[in-house]
């Protein structure tokens, strides 16, 4: 997941109670130093706040526990929250390495509700590691970022995020106003703690508390981040590490926001110029997808559960299918159904990059990732800066330039300063850390990668190129990939500078 685009509300009352059962009410201060015991037990199903989508509680191998953390570092002693954690244990416990700790990227991603989801790339992996993953501050089960009710969600997400006229501009920024009071409101309490320094913080106290001498790690997308300030912070504890999916750490927001604008235009084409070979059925031009978006600006179609197919919607359910090329059939069908008035396949893959599951409520995907994008980054976008910088995002991308450029107001009237204009990440003294780029990646076009590298300092990041399409290369089950990184990660085998997988 990615910046603007990063895949039942919770009562400002409620968020407080948890707050104060995870600062120890009623039964002492929790310890939050590193020689506190993790209490693993059986798994529950994961919450709507970590996974709209899932209902099924992860198998028996999968042991969940909470860590207790400070909520504020400069005070150790004061509050606490509890970061939920989930773990496989290695298969070959003789020859354990120890734990691989896994970020999905977002921010805002559930790491506990991923990870079962997608374990069965990691078998081999898991026979030297423990796979382990955890929800943020701020995400899911760890005080997860509630905003809007979801009734008040499927408004948001279905208004017109691409304003053509003064009037449209003000209702924006009236609705950017509304979710980011939401927030302050309902999750007030923990939006100050949850950027990414903190995050990389608690990871160093889950390392000491799983017992590793060393992070080893597994970072995907925004993971790629955290995973850079991490090293920055702890470079003689980094162990084995991957940046899959890289974030460009050199980009302000309007940058990267400009880089996704290119990338997904970028990722479109590829599929444009594949749909003749990859589907029998009438394949889409830019031109007809653009022509669909207008109309849907000013007459939506009908989707699903009353709700309609709006142009924003559908920008969002188009980017969405964009992520892995296993998508791009759905992309197909769904223009084509929504050029003839059914507007739910574009609908569902909308719902999808917003969090909603089939039942109507929302994850904290989207929220959490505002917060920590907001508490993370120092730059707030006026709409004049927005309406100067909107011809150049139309430049790039046709598509998806004007959704892109308004984007960048989620962090105009956010309650809570940034941290940073941009990150820094680098690790000298760091051991070597693989980052992979894909070619074809939407998210987190392949230029960033070379960036990572670069900025992680010399003998430090190790780029590896993947010529393919979708958002990450080890997942795309490529085998020089997979190679590559398995021979990294169980055996300590850093490839050579310049290494390409096709």
């Amino acid at each position: 997941m990615s910046r603007p685009l990063r895949l039942g509300a919770l009562s400002a009352a409620l968020l407080l109670t948890a707050l104060a059962a995870g600062c120890g009410g009623g039964g002492g201060r929790p310890d939050t130093s590193a020689h506190q015991k993790l209490d693993w037990s059986s798994c529950p199903a994961p919450s709507s706040s970590q996974d709209a989508a899932a209902t099924k509680a992860p198998g028996g191998e999968w042991e969940c526990a909470t860590l207790h953390v400070p909520l504020d570092y400069r005070k150790p002693r004061g509050k606490t929250i509890g970061i939920a954690m989930i773990r496989a244990k290695a298969t070959d416990r003789r020859h354990r390495i120890g734990s691989l700790i896994f970020n999905f990227g977002g921010p805002g991603g559930s790491g506990v509700a991923t990870l079962p989801a997608l374990a069965g790339s990691y078998k081999q992996l898991r026979t030297r590691y423990d796979l382990v993953s955890f929800d943020p501050r701020g995400v899911g089960r760890s005080s997860g970022v509630r905003c809007l009710s979801d009734r008040q969600l499927d408004a948001y997400y279905a208004a017109d995020s691409t304003p053509n006229d003064n009037a449209e501009v003000k209702g924006l920024v009236r609705r950017v106003k509304t979710f980011a009071a939401g927030c302050e409101k309902n999750s007030g309490t923990i939006l100050p703690y949850v950027g990414t320094t903190n995050a990389a913080r608690d990871m160093d106290l889950m390392r000491r508390v799983l017992g590793d001498r060393k992070m080893h790690y597994f970072g995907v997308s925004y993971g790629t981040e955290l995973g850079g300030v991490y090293a920055h912070l702890y470079p003689k504890n980094v162990g084995r590490a991957l940046f899959d999916g890289v974030v460009d750490p050199m980009q302000t927001p309007e940058q990267g926001a400009l880089g996704q604008a290119k990338g997904f235009q970028r990722a479109l084409d590829d599929y444009l110029k594949a749909c003749p070979r990859d589907s029998a059925s009438s394949c889409p031009t830019q031109s007809r997808i653009r022509t669909l978006l207008k109309r849907l600006d000013g007459r939506p179609v009908r989707g699903y559960g009353g709700r309609k197919l709006t142009e924003s919607l559908a920008d969002g359910g188009i980017a969405q299918s964009l992520y892995s090329r296993e998508y791009w059939q759905y992309l197909t069908q769904g223009i084509a159904g929504a050029q003839q008035g059914d507007g739910r396949i574009l609908l569902a893959l909308g719902d999808a990059m917003n969090g909603r599951g089939p039942d109507g409520r929302y994850s904290t995907l989207q929220s959490s990732l505002s917060a920590i994008t907001c508490a993370d980054f120092k730059q707030r976008y006026t709409v004049p800066d927005i309406e100067r910088k909107v011809p150049a995002f139309r430049k790039v991308s046709p598509v998806f330039g004007d959704m892109m450029a308004w984007g960048l107001t989620q962090c105009t009237d956010w309650p809570v300063h940034g941290a940073w204009s941009t990150p820094d990440v680098s690790a000298k003294g760091a051991a070597p850390i693989l980052v992979v780029g894909n070619t074809g990646d939407p998210a987190t076009p392949y230029e960033g990668a070379a960036r990572m590298a670069k900025e992680l300092g010399p003998g430090v990041g190790v780029q590896l190129t993947y010529k393919g399409e979708g958002h990450g290369a080890y997942d795309s089950g490529n085998a020089c990939v997979r190679k590559t990184v398995n021979a990294y990660l169980l055996k300590g085998t850093v490839p050579p500078k310049g290494k390409v997988c096709a």
